[in-house]
């Protein structure tokens, strides 16, 4: 596969469609599974809460995949992405309740790059925080 989204069509400042991915108990569950991760602050209130998280949170690595859909959707292939990196700045807090957490991701593109490569900025929030600093992917378009 490659991209569908010609270089050329794309300038700094296109907008991603933005999108919403809730989590709740039940995902961090199955997260856990398929990830190996099975650290209690991302099950255990009472062990999160010892620790001094303020309840349950969602895996950061789990949290950076959610926010790379947004750039592999628009993209057309996960496979565009050459590079991706984020700093973690605060966790996606989940609470045990039937509604959980809502992760809201929109990105733009930055720059565009030499060799079809566009750099693309993300935001991801929750709860009113950023939840990811400095999220970027370089992105190679057709």
């Amino acid at each position: 596969m490659t991209a569908t989204v010609e270089y050329a069509a794309v300038e700094v400042g296109t907008e991603l469609p933005a999108q919403s991915f809730p989590v709740t108990r039940a995902t961090l569950v199955q997260y856990a599974g398929a990830s190996g991760d099975f650290n209690p602050i991302h099950w255990n209130e009472k062990f999160a809460r010892e620790v001094g998280l303020p309840d349950v949170i969602a895996h950061g690595m789990f949290t950076m995949a959610e926010a790379i859909r947004v750039v592999t959707d628009w993209a057309g292939d996960p496979g565009a992405v050459v590079e991706y990196g984020v700093r973690f700045t605060k966790p996606v807090v989940v609470p045990n309740d039937d509604t959980g957490a809502v992760v809201e991701v929109s990105g733009k593109v930055a720059a565009k790059l030499d060799d079809n490569l566009v750099r693309v900025d993300l935001t991801a929030m929750s709860d009113g925080k950023k939840v990811l600093g400095m999220s970027r992917a370089v992105v190679r378009l057709a």
